[in-house]
């Protein structure tokens, strides 16, 4: 039997690109583990930080190097988005890529023109779970209890001097402090303050707003955070749950990938009855996004209330080998070879049907 050709997708345009070839690292080696080696073979392809594609043999040495290719590099008679040749035999595809222009959508509805099966959410829940704004109104709409928040436009905070006091006024009234200004479309808290003040308040949307047009404000709540792993598609399981711990003023990039700064504790001591809820709201995010395949959710666990609110969805989380998501599944039974090899059956799972829409 032929073995599947499995297109490893990492790199990426995005201020995520370092992790993504760290997550397809990782990924490598699971399919090169046990009966991985003789189910797939694994065809690594590689977007440079200037959208351009590369197969064999630049796409491998950067897998085997682990640092990224310099813009321009190995792109000699090649075009913006060029795919090679070796795409075309591709049976699923395994995208990693982090960040805008990876998991928002974008190459997801690129590999469905393809025709050809893929990891993970399609367009929609691709889209809907970078976008922070997107993904709350679907919460809500769900009925998901979450923290208080403000939509603010890039308009608003570069609008002239009248307008813009307002705002921080309204922001202060409705949120008071602390409070998270963040993007509504990067991941790995890129981009993302913690506010104490107005002098903090109107740096920070200014800081913002210099990377994405939408913005959101949060108000800050005294709580664990805790994260579930979701697997599946329309009968998706829910993981254990995970914790994670800092000494850092809150969960910044830095954080999450400085060996050291953060720590996991798998599973999280919670009572049973709230873990079972977060994994119950977990599922519920899963559906109200429309996600497939994989998804990390976060929450706060307010215990002086016992509430439990939902964070945010990642429609596509960082998959290293020290990542939440493959060790919340490893905590639950399944190991990190296995996980890679349920993903791929899941994207086959979904593969359209001749004949439907």
């Amino acid at each position: 039997m032929a073995k599947l050709r499995v297109g490893l997708l990492f790199g990426g345009c995005s201020g995520e690109h370092e992790v993504s070839i760290s997550s397809a690292r990782a990924i490598a080696r699971a399919f090169a583990t046990g009966s991985n080696q003789e189910t797939y073979d694994l065809v690594p392809i590689y977007i440079q930080k200037d959208g351009c594609w590369q197969d064999e043999p630049i796409a491998r040495q950067v897998l085997e190097a682990g640092t990224a290719l310099p813009p321009g590099d190995g792109a000699a008679g090649k075009s913006l988005w060029q795919l090679p040749q070796t795409a075309a035999t591709i049976d699923v595809w395994f995208p990693i890529l982090h960040g805008p222009n990876g998991e928002d959508g974008t190459v997801q509805g690129l590999l469905q023109l393809m025709q050809t099966p893929f990891v993970g959410s399609g367009v929609l829940g691709s889209a809907i779970g970078m976008d922070k704004l997107a993904m709350k109104t679907a919460f809500a709409q769900a009925g998901l209890a979450q923290v208080k928040y403000r939509a603010v436009s890039r308009a608003q905070i570069w609008s002239n001097p009248c307008v813009y006091p307002r705002l921080c006024d309204e922001l202060e009234a409705a949120l008071g402090y602390p409070c998270f200004v963040k993007p509504a479309n990067l991941g790995s808290s890129v981009g993302i303050s913690k506010v104490r003040n107005r002098a903090q308040l109107e740096a920070a949307l200014d800081s913002a707003a210099s990377y994405d047009r939408r913005l959101i404000v949060e108000a800050g709540v005294v709580a664990r955070e805790v994260e579930c792993a979701v697997l599946g598609n329309d009968q998706p399981r829910a993981s254990v749950i995970g914790e994670i711990t800092y000494d850092s003023d809150f969960y910044d990039y830095e954080t999450k990938y400085t060996e050291g700064r953060a720590g996991l504790a798998i599973p999280a001591v919670l009572p049973e009855a709230i873990a079972k809820q977060i994994q119950e709201m977990a599922l519920q995010a899963f559906a109200a996004v429309d996600a497939a395949g994989l998804a990390r959710v976060d929450f706060f666990y307010v215990e002086s209330t016992g509430e439990v609110l939902i964070n945010e969805i990642n429609t596509l989380p960082g998959f290293t080998a020290t990542s939440m998501y493959p060790q919340l599944w490893a905590a639950t039974g399944v190991a990190f070879p296995d996980l890679v090899d349920q993903l791929v059956q899941f994207a086959l799972e979904r593969r359209p049907q001749s004949g439907n829409a």
